[in-house]
């Protein structure tokens, strides 16, 4: 019975999927995750120790919680040093160092990310059909220049959109979707979003864009619907028809 009631999910958000894709003028696309694996098998970690070495170094190692002295996400420290510096004044040139490595260690791995399958394919099909598209992440915007270029994608991408110098402007934080939005010339209504966190859920309904899950595991599909993604997919294979 589980199976089944999984099932009828899962064909219901493939149906919606591809109504939303149908209706679209453009797909915004998240990078880590909907198109590769930036990080995988935990291989973020290094960046991260940097950040907090770096930041033990600034002497303000006691801005992080116990949580953020152990994540792997390099996200996590620049928000943390940011959090602080609203809240109790900046180290003067923490933020900007901690930037610079975090660009640097996701270049790198841009190199060996691994690709998400059937994203090309999907790429080529939304090009074929003149469907505008643009990335919108909160990973370096060189970063994902650097793996599109590498796979030969970077040709269907009228637009890519990243993190800016303040990391308060990542997502939830709707700016990198305006941004897209306005670099492509169009409007929230003529857009649908492809992501894989709770917070690209968040992006896209404060832009007031469509929203498609990708979800490669169902701990990351039960994360989309829990944060509000109506549909979600496993893979892209409904897509593809």
């Amino acid at each position: 019975m589980a199976a089944d009631i999984e099932g009828l999910v899962e064909d219901r958000a493939a149906r919606d999927a591809r109504r939303l894709l149908a209706d679209a003028r453009c797909v915004l696309f998240d990078f880590d995750g909907p198109i590769c694996r930036l990080f995988p098998e935990d291989r973020s970690m290094p960046v991260a120790d940097e950040l907090r070495a770096k930041t033990y170094e600034f002497g303000a190692g006691d801005v992080l919680t116990a949580e953020e002295r152990a994540d792997k996400d390099p996200h996590v420290v620049l928000r943390a040093v940011h959090r602080a510096g609203r809240t109790s004044g900046a180290v003067p040139g923490l933020l900007e160092r901690l930037e610079e490595l975090v660009v640097a260690g996701e270049v790198r791995a841009a190199r060996t990310a691994w690709p998400t399958p059937d994203a090309d394919t999907l790429l080529d099909l939304l090009s074929r059909r003149r469907t505008r598209m643009a990335v919108v992440t909160n990973n370096s915007p060189l970063a994902a220049e650097a793996y599109l270029g590498r796979e030969g994608l970077l040709h269907h991408f009228a637009v890519i959109e990243g993190r800016t110098a303040d990391p308060g402007r990542m997502k939830p934080d709707p700016d990198v979707v305006f941004r897209a939005l306005r670099g492509l010339k169009l409007r929230p209504e003529d857009a649908v979003m492809i992501g894989d966190t709770g917070t690209d859920v968040e992006a896209a309904g404060r832009a007031g864009v469509g929203f498609i899950g990708y979800g490669r595991n169902p701990e990351k599909r039960r994360r989309l619907r829990a944060a509000g993604a109506e549909a979600v997919l496993g893979s892209y294979a409904p897509l593809l028809r």
